[in-house]
């Protein structure tokens, strides 16, 4: 039983739908606690069941007012009592959270129960990335429940170590990201294009990269592509980047693309593909697309993706959070073709990229492990 508090375009979302697409030895289920305009989930193969009982999660949580947190943690017990008794949930051998939120609800589902519970970590265990209410969850309810942990990078595992009961399985496995076999590049033809992979979000680093760009090429024809959609109500954030762009006198060269199925076709299109985010990534999947798409690829200096790239020979690392810094780097691979084709030719053979079937493979013995741990998984 796969837990998931929302439905929405998120990077754990899609992670999960491919995972569940790549034919996995086990028979998988979804539950999630509300439907959503445009469910990812409605995309499962059709032998995937994806049932929806409880009450809608809302965002947030950090900082939030005591009204607001009082409301949250109702919203997570009404979602904990639904969960454990739902009859899916009941009948499954090994309960999986998807995401931080359904892990807070998932741990109190099974708390008391000999219930092999799994959490799929797809964030650093600190107060800056979980906020003071979600460390105090993930710390002393979430992670001391655990009988598994699959951590999307040796970062976000070592995040969590302190946390875990010494019996616990720990594992550190890449996300399923879309990675398959080779796909024609386009790149080359036509003007230079920089892009990145990423939902709208401050976090993430499209205003920076946006700057950057804008230093590195603010005359000539080069173009820039924002990929990915604007959920949890980024819409606000997404015409602030287009009105920005037009102040600096871009806008015609910087495109906001929204969601895109076909990842892999888009980056290889891309001539250079950046990682930015202003605070440090578990792993940052664009990276592992970017690597195995062949883009000469550009992360922050710090986080997960620091696990996959070695500078100057797969991609450069950039001091993060410095416009100035990016730019630089934007510029000196705008100038260097055959640096580009060389970070390009050495990315995509980078050592531990895995496609999806691999990483689905990985899964099934991180879940047998734990089976094995536990025995006479009954849900009282």
């Amino acid at each position: 039983m796969h837990l998931d508090h929302t439905g929405a375009r998120g990077g754990a979302e899609l992670a999960l739908l491919r995972l569940l697409r790549a034919e996995p030895s086990w028979n998988a289920t979804v539950l999630l606690p509300a439907s959503e305009p445009d469910d990812v989930f409605a995309e499962l193969p059709a032998g995937v069941p994806r049932f929806v009982a409880g009450v809608r999660q809302g965002a947030g949580g950090s900082g939030s007012s005591p009204a607001r947190l009082a409301d949250l943690a109702a919203r997570l017990f009404a979602q904990a009592a639904a969960t454990r008794w739902h009859r899916s949930v009941r009948g499954s051998d090994v309960v999986v959270a998807n995401s931080t939120r359904a892990a807070a609800y998932g741990a109190l589902a099974v708390r008391g129960s000999s219930r092999p519970f799994v959490v799929h970590l797809r964030d650093l265990i600190t107060p800056d990335a979980l906020g003071g209410f979600g460390y105090r969850l993930m710390t002393r309810l979430i992670l001391p429940r655990a009988d598994g942990v699959i951590g999307n990078s040796r970062t976000t595992l070592d995040s969590a170590r302190p946390f875990l009961r010494t019996d616990t399985v720990a594992v550190s496995i890449p996300s399923a990201s879309g990675i398959s076999g080779p796909v024609p590049a386009t790149r080359g033809e036509g003007p230079l294009r920089v892009g990145m992979l990423a939902r709208i979000d401050p976090w993430k680093g499209q205003r920076e990269l946006l700057e950057a760009f804008a230093r590195a090429f603010g005359s000539g024809d080069a173009h820039l592509e924002l990929a990915g959609g604007a959920p949890f109500g980024q819409e606000t954030f997404a015409a602030e980047l287009r009105a920005r762009a037009d102040e600096l006198g871009i806008g015609r060269r910087v495109h906001l693309l929204g969601h895109v199925e076909n990842t892999a076709a888009r980056i290889a299109g891309w001539d250079i593909a950046v990682q930015y985010s202003t605070r440090p990534e578990p792993l940052g999947q664009n990276v592992l697309q970017y690597l195995a798409g062949g883009a000469a690829t550009v992360v922050a200096d710090e986080g997960g993706p620091t696990e996959w790239i070695d500078d100057g020979v797969n991609g450069l690392r950039v001091v993060p959070r410095d416009v100035p810094a990016l730019a630089v780097a934007l510029g000196r691979l705008g100038d260097d073709p055959a640096l580009r084709g060389r970070l390009s030719d050495v990315g995509q053979r980078t050592p531990g990229l895995m496609d999806d079937t691999a990483v689905a493979r990985a899964h099934a013995n991180a879940y047998g492990e734990v089976l094995a741990r536990r025995t006479s998984p009954v849900l009282a």
